[in-house]
């Protein structure tokens, strides 16, 4: 158990049951484990996990409240980012985490298996070839905001059920003056608001509504 890594999670979600607790504490080991078989995370990385992955992909989870129910799409899901961690927040919602790359999967399978993760699906697919709908599609460091929408425009619900209108959340580094120039709708959020490691100075969390 990683007591350091679990102790920064609760600092910032104080209200986590006793069942997330216990997922976010076993999350570290896992990967720690899984990611010498087949590397998902950078391994001088590995060490950061819960700043720089669990927290980071829990950026969402302070920006918005998924109600019981919501479809999600984790675009390019990677090792699972923000997908299993926001599962594990969310575990009354439904979470598919989709990534052309087969064996980062099996990471993911493994990992909600050793978890007892009920709410994920994973599909060996890309983004645009889903044939789903979903409340939300979120990713994480994957591609440029505008082939992001142009993969997820036809992927969302005409139904809204959430404080936020359905649509796409992104994290993401960096400048991106240019990767937003011209887009009315995009609304960005540093993290920093929401979390004081220097590690989420140049971080932000990108929505752009249906």
């Amino acid at each position: 158990m990683n007591t350091e890594g679990l102790s920064l999670i609760k600092h910032y979600f104080p209200h986590i049951t006793a069942e997330q607790e216990a997922a976010f504490a076993k999350l570290g080991p896992v990967y720690k484990d899984w990611n010498e078989k087949i590397n998902v995370i950078s391994r001088k990385d590995i060490d950061n996990l819960y700043e720089r992955h669990v927290l980071h992909s829990l950026a969402i989870a302070r920006f918005t409240r998924f109600k019981n129910g919501t479809k999600i799409m984790d675009v390019g899901t990677g090792g699972g980012f923000p997908g299993v961690p926001l599962a594990i927040m969310f575990p009354e919602c439904r979470f598919h985490l989709v990534d052309s790359i087969g064996k980062k999967l099996k990471v993911i399978d493994a990992v909600k298996e050793e978890l007892g993760l009920k709410n994920i699906w994973t599909f060996h697919s890309r983004a645009e070839d889903m044939d789903y709908y979903y409340d939300y599609c979120v990713s994480r460091a994957v591609a440029p905001l505008r082939e992001l929408m142009k993969w997820t425009t036809r992927k969302y619900s005409a139904d809204h059920h959430n404080e936020k209108r359905n649509g796409l959340i992104c994290l993401k580094g960096g400048d991106l003056a240019e990767e937003t120039a011209g887009l009315k709708m995009v609304q960005l959020t540093p993290l920093s608001e929401y979390f004081t490691e220097d590690f989420y100075k140049d971080k932000s969390l990108v929505y752009v509504p249906k």
